[in-house]
């Protein structure tokens, strides 16, 4: 037992039923006798400290999983951890201990974004376990910090689990996933964040999965969570998911009931109100007081490793100012981030980067131009300088290139004002497109239109995306644009896949920004001047039409993400180009079997050919050469960077599990037979290779024993 829970079992000790209750609250008030001072658990820290002032505001998590670099997802982390401590001391020394002003981050988001309309999808790290499994482990230790006595802030792996859209009906909806399903794609990143970084807190979703709401699901949160993973922090309902149950699952029928499911199945804090009703339902025995007592001790020791109830001065972070909120520091990395999470999709004849010296003039189109809230996504911070796109450009530019810049349309609406005609900006871009040499036209979504139900507006599906497509006027203004005679970059700042092929086909430059944060501009700005060298690579597919995906319900994985997807995509997963060229040598494996907890050493070189200093990810693919398994999936990945001329030798080790598939009854089984192993830069399918003109190298390992792991 640790001295926190022996500490915290004494507490709660001392508490009367009706404390005991109180503490089960999101917005838990003091409780002076014991000196609990009030505590509102209720904090967010996606891509920064979020909603709580200033703040560094890092680009949005799916961003951040396209620069593929764990490292970066880690020291972002820390930055977010160091800010939230400063800010928490500042308040708290003014008394301040309202919500979005406590040390318990529900961060990271590690639901897999398994269908592109999903409007929450941007909060995500992308379609693939592996990614979402390394990104996720690194961000939780950034923010938890390696302190031996205390941590730093905590963390919370959410939505748990099988949640991913529709947001119109995720508090009525059934996500049914499969056994094999829930284990090979929902769960893993869960169960890395869980055993690997030993994340303090566990969210449940709104929905149910396979019938039981999801923040009372015995199968979820006590046979999976604690009983087969060791799961030793608490379990956070989502905001008033408890309710869910009586009112719109029709699974309870009274609050009473609903908090008393929620708790007799491993919810411990509830986000919202139900839990209240517990003070009754303890009394009226639709809950043991022991359990009770365990779901506030779990909370009580979260708070003591926090350092909440130590004498002032006590804890090594009590010491950090607030002159550590928005350092430059902290900006540069926010800037370097952004950088390498650009994704240069398509650069016909090598258009990029842009050579100042021959451009007179350049036209910067789009409602996407200089709009701050694409830069940001959503459950974001406030930055205090927002650098947009066209800023980016101009202040590059300054005075060695005019820059002409046109709104072009609104984001999805027809028209700037009421009184106006219908497209009344695009003679507009048809002037500036005359006047420039080069268009860069930058268009997209923000989380108005794509997010959360009740934060997007209800525009189009309650925060979904109806289709793949720009909304609104914006495929005019593109189609002026690439009418014009001009180059055309189309710059997209979405936090999701589009539907591209008539942009493929019409623009020479396409850049994927995401949502890149409050530096955005300047990192675009670097990107397409050659400052920087594009090295982001997508995590999800680019599908050529929404025509070619499954219903947006149905949860079975059968022709979804590269993974199992049949057809081509236009862009596919892990597929990103450079300015430079890299080229691979021979790999190698040091073994050619793999067994029950044996390992597999890969050995490759890697030399940048080309003449730009840039980031490469080495990539690593494995795939069971059988009948009705999976394309091949990603198992391992490197970063690095390298200057012309430069080479470097690449170590990655694949354990057992990277072989292993799960079977129908959610067994994780090695089995006897073949595999093929992909390294290279990309993935191993024909589209990739045809867009990159490279291959990956491939290497026969075999597996002579099945066994179960």
């Amino acid at each position: 037992m640790s001295k926190y829970r022996k500490r915290a079992q004494e507490l709660v000790a001392q508490m009367t039923l009706e404390e005991k209750v109180s503490q089960t609250l999101y917005n838990a008030p003091a409780i002076e006798r014991l000196g609990i001072p009030a505590y509102n658990w209720w904090n967010e820290a996606l891509h920064g400290v979020a909603r709580a002032g200033t703040a560094t505001v890092f680009p949005q998590a799916i961003g951040v999983a396209a620069t593929f670099d764990e490292d970066l997802a880690g020291a972002m982390a820390e930055v977010i951890a160091e800010e939230g401590r400063a800010k928490y001391n500042a308040q708290k020394k003014a008394g301040d201990r309202d919500i979005y002003k406590g040390l318990t981050f529900w961060a990271p988001n590690v639901n897999i974004f398994r269908d592109p309309r999903w409007g929450r999808g941007q909060e995500t790290y992308g379609e693939d376990p592996y990614l979402t499994s390394r990104l996720g482990v690194r961000f939780v230790e950034g923010l938890q910090g390696d302190d031996p006595d205390y941590m730093k802030t905590a963390a919370c792996a959410k939505h748990f689990a099988v949640h991913s859209g529709p947001e119109s009906l995720r508090h009525s909806f059934d996500a049914k996933a499969s056994k094999q399903d829930m284990y090979e794609t929902y769960l893993p990143a869960f169960k890395a964040c869980v055993q690997e970084a030993k994340v303090e807190a566990v969210m449940g979703a709104y929905n149910r999965t396979n019938g039981e709401p999801c923040c009372g699901s015995k199968t979820l949160l006590q046979d999976i969570l604690r009983d087969e993973w060791g799961f030793e922090g608490h379990v956070v309902s989502d905001c008033w998911a408890v309710m869910d149950f009586h009112e719109n699952h029709k699974i309870t029928k009274s609050e009473k009931e609903s908090a008393a499911m929620a708790m007799n199945n491993g919810c411990d804090l509830n986000c919202g109100c139900a839990f209240r009703s517990l003070r009754d339902a303890v009394k009226g025995g639709y809950v043991e007081e022991s359990r009770l007592d365990e779901a506030v001790t779990r909370l009580m020791e979260t708070r003591l490793k926090l350092g909440m109830f130590e004498e002032e001065g006590t804890v090594p972070f009590d010491r950090i100012s607030y002159d550590r909120v928005d350092t430059p520091q902290n900006r540069a990395l926010n800037l370097k981030i952004a950088e390498k999470s650009l994704v240069l999709l398509k650069n016909e004849n090598n258009l990029l980067p842009l050579d100042l010296e021959k451009i007179g003039a350049i036209g910067v189109i789009g409602p996407n131009a200089a709009s701050r809230k694409a830069l940001v996504g959503n459950y974001e911070g406030t930055a205090s300088r927002y650098v947009t796109v066209l800023e980016g450009i101009q202040d590059y530019v300054g005075d060695r290139a005019r820059v002409f810049y046109s709104e072009g349309c609104p984001l999805h609406r027809d028209k700037t004002s009421g009184l106006t005609a219908a497209g009344d900006r695009l003679s507009e871009v048809k002037a500036v497109c005359e006047a420039s040499d080069v268009v860069v036209a930058v268009m997209g979504l923000d989380a108005d239109i794509e997010g959360e139900q009740g934060d997007a507006g209800n525009e189009f599906a309650s925060g979904d995306k109806p289709d793949l497509n720009f909304p609104g006027l914006q495929p005019e203004v593109l189609r002026i644009a690439a009418e014009s005679g001009k180059p055309v970059i189309l710059v997209s700042l979405t936090g999701s896949a589009m539907a591209f092929a008539w942009e493929d086909a019409h623009i020479p430059a396409i850049l994927q920004a995401w949502y890149p944060g409050a530096q955005g501009g300047h990192a675009v700005a670097r990107v397409l001047f050659g400052e920087s060298c594009p090295e982001g690579k997508l995590p999800v597919t680019f599908y050529r039409t929404m025509e070619e995906l499954p219903e947006f319900t149905d949860y079975s994985m059968k022709g979804r993400t590269y993974r199992y997807m049949q057809q081509d995509a236009l862009y596919p997963f892990g597929y990103g180009l450079s300015y430079t060229r890299f080229e691979l040598g021979e790999a190698k494996a040091l073994q050619e079997n793999i067994e029950a907890g044996g390992c597999v050493q890969l050995d490759v070189s890697i030399q940048n050919t080309g003449a730009m200093a840039g980031g490469q990810t080495v990539q690593v693919y494995v795939k069971a050469l059988r009948e009705g398994t999976p394309n091949p999936q990603l198992k391992g990945l490197k970063k690095v960077f390298l200057k012309p001329g430069e080479e470097t030798r690449v170590t990655i080790f694949l354990p057992d599990t990277a072989f292993a598939l799960y079977d129908e009854e959610g067994r994780r089984m090695l089995e006897a037979g073949e595999y093929a192993v992909f390294v290279g830069m990309q993935q191993p399918d024909g589209r990739s290779e045809a867009l990159t003109g490279q291959k990956p190298r491939r290497i026969r390992i075999v597996c002579g024993q099945t066994a179960q792991l």
